[in-house]
């Protein structure tokens, strides 16, 4: 008898571990590659043409419990390196009638709310802080997959994440209404898991 009340409470450890185990296995932590991960934006000119940039520094961790259905995202932009492919542009860009990268070097996303179909990530909503301002933002899900990286043998997982901020709500009104207030940004990012 007392064997027997020993084995089943074994067992019940043992099946208590397996489901712990199991259950962590489903949070998982992947850090941002910054070789596949664009932050671009773009804004109609005088209601002509599109002006586009990209940020070619960036950084960030992102958090995702499938079983969950929750997740934690937060990604780094360096402000200073705005990159429309004209100098000129990138400096008057980077000065105080726009992002005023020498005062303000970094803007921040920090995601904290996470919508799933299935395992697939949908929408990201959290907060955006650019200029010492930080506002809500919501970025739609325009695809999102996993696979194991061939390179690093590990999986990597991401998509094309999109929204549309109102940039006078980050101290930038320099051209209004000539240069319009919405801002489209595109964060295209994929992110490698760690152990």
């Amino acid at each position: 008898m007392k064997l027997s009340t020993i084995s089943i409470a074994a067992a019940a450890a043992v099946m208590s571990i397996c489901a712990s185990s199991v259950a962590s296995a489903q949070s998982a932590t992947y850090v941002v590659e910054p070789t596949h991960t664009f932050v671009t934006w773009a804004a109609k000119h005088f209601g002509t043409s599109t002006s586009h940039g990209r940020f070619d520094k960036k950084s960030g961790t992102i958090t995702i419990d499938r079983s969950a259905k929750t997740g934690k995202a937060e990604i780094t932009i360096d402000m200073k390196s705005m990159n429309t492919g004209v100098a000129a542009f990138d400096k008057h860009l980077t000065g105080d009638d726009f992002f005023a990268a020498e005062k303000f070097p970094e803007a921040k996303f920090v995601g904290t709310s996470f919508k799933f179909d299935g395992d697939k990530v949908t929408e990201v909503t959290g907060t955006l802080t650019l200029r010492g301002k930080t506002n809500p933002v919501t970025l739609k899900s325009n695809g999102f997959g996993c696979y194991i990286s061939p390179f690093v043998k590990r999986e990597v997982c991401g998509g094309d994440f999109e929204t549309t901020i109102t940039r006078s709500q980050y101290d930038m009104s320099y051209g209004l209404p000539g240069i319009p207030d919405a801002i489209r940004l595109n964060i295209q990012v994929e992110a490698i898991k760690q152990d």
